[in-house]
């Protein structure tokens, strides 16, 4: 990503990076749903996303209960593996009341993928 688009993302943050996913998966045509619509940088990824990240390279303290659990990828939107191999992260939604929609699956063999919207699209997580 050329680094004026990286500045702009970054100033507008969430919005933006929905808008460019939005598009990147062709949400708009048909309501096609891509499995893996493009990728991201980690360094792109709003900040809440980015502290997730780092609590899941430490291993936690995680700040919700739910952190950590089986992803079971029952949509098939992220490539197959067994179960068990995928877990799931809360990325706090700021002003949410609850754990919000915004989430980050982790792969046994170091995959990140990010979903803004509760697992209906997902970026790959470039480091």
């Amino acid at each position: 990503m050329k680094p004026l688009k990286r500045h702009i993302l970054r100033a507008l943050g969430f919005p933006v990076l929905f808008l460019w996913l939005a598009a990147a998966c062709g949400m708009c045509l048909a309501g096609e749903v891509s499995p893996l619509p493009g990728n991201v940088a980690a360094s792109d990824l709003p900040p809440e996303a980015r502290q997730t990240l780092r609590l899941i390279e430490q291993g936690g303290p995680f700040p919700y209960r739910r952190d950590g659990i089986v992803f079971g990828n029952r949509e098939h939107r992220l490539p197959g593996r067994s179960r068990g191999h995928y877990r799931e992260y809360t990325v706090p939604t700021p002003g949410s009341r609850d754990r919000g929609a915004r989430r980050i699956v982790a792969g046994r063999e170091g995959e990140r993928y990010y979903s803004p919207d509760h697992y209906r699209h997902f970026l790959s997580i470039r480091p």
